[in-house]
């Protein structure tokens, strides 16, 4: 943590304010927190909860917390380069249609020393859904999968209303990239702002794969539950966005959504026999929403090869 506080208080466009929530950890934070505000260049705020809230309370009290225009989440072992606060303030000026900026990172082991590859890749952020982002389509590239890490992403506080409170089954970043690309632009920045650690200790991590690794772990599991998990929590979303909260949606995303849920729909309701789920898997291939919704032919390999044992 030292370091990445010392990272913040390094950048070139120094933060107006500093928010840190402590959920009850068991190591040095708040002495550290404490130490490092007596000499921070910008107000520091320490709130330590009375009680443990799990991550994404956590971040969610944090940037409830906050007072700015525009909120930067951090995790607590990240390490921003020095112009990691100036180049998203710089995207949100210039195109004030944006409602979140995020960027790729580089990943390093507990010693900052890089593993050879950036965030994008093990987020698996290929050339189609860049362009889906890039031509103002990121909600749609975004029902496919999350590829916004919280710990890149700078995003306006008036989108505070709409995200909060984040439901259990949503991380925060994952929530709070898909809500805010129904209502404003998602804006990609192709390059590292950040070095994010990988190591054993994450809530998650941006591990690389390989498709005999896939294939395997897909053999073992039992995705059922996971199913409907996905099922819900794009349900969610849909519950969230009829609110609308005075944000102008356009029907065409809300009928993708309801598209996609009817797309995990049919993946929860897939025959337990491996033969029998075979018609409705090539359904959903011909409406092409294994491409569209998922990982494609990745997806259809797991639909056909896992256990789906209730």
């Amino acid at each position: 943590m030292p370091q990445q506080l010392q990272s913040i208080a390094a950048q070139s466009r120094l933060p107006d304010e500093l928010v840190i929530c402590d959920d009850r950890s068991s190591d040095a934070t708040v002495e550290i927190v404490e130490e490092f505000t007596v000499q921070a260049p910008f107000p520091v705020r320490l709130i330590v909860n009375s009680e443990n809230q799990g991550s994404t309370k956590n971040f969610e009290k944090a940037m409830s917390a906050c007072r700015g225009t525009v909120i930067v989440p951090s995790d607590q072992d990240d390490f921003w380069y020095a112009n990691r606060l100036q180049v998203a303030e710089d995207v949100l000026i210039e195109r004030p249609d944006a409602g979140v900026v995020f960027a790729d990172a580089d990943i390093v082991d507990d010693e900052l020393k890089p593993l050879g590859y950036r965030l994008f890749q093990s987020a698996h952020f290929n050339g189609r859904l860049q362009r889906q982002v890039e031509g103002g389509n990121a909600f749609e590239a975004l029902l496919a999968h999350n590829f916004v890490t919280g710990a890149t992403m700078a995003f306006r506080a008036e989108f505070l209303p709409l995200v909060a409170p984040i439901p259990s089954l949503w991380t925060h970043d994952g929530w709070i990239a898909i809500l805010i690309s129904a209502v404003a632009n998602v804006i990609c920045v192709d390059r590292p702002l950040i070095k994010y650690r990988q190591h054993s200790g994450q809530q998650f991590g941006a591990r690389r794969r390989s498709i005999g690794a896939h294939l395997a772990s897909t053999q073992e599991s039992n995705n059922y539950e996971s199913y409907r998990h996905m099922q819900e929590q794009y349900r969610l979303v849909y519950d969230r966005l009829q609110e609308t909260f005075g944000f102008r949606i356009p029907q065409r995303r809300m009928t993708l959504l309801q598209e996609k849920i009817r797309h995990m729909s049919r993946r929860v309701e897939l025959s337990r026999s491996h033969l029998r789920r075979v018609p409705a898997i090539a359904t959903e291939l011909v409406l092409n929403r294994y491409r569209r919704f998922g990982y494609g032919w990745r997806d259809v390999i797991r639909d056909l090869l896992v256990n789906l044992e209730a």
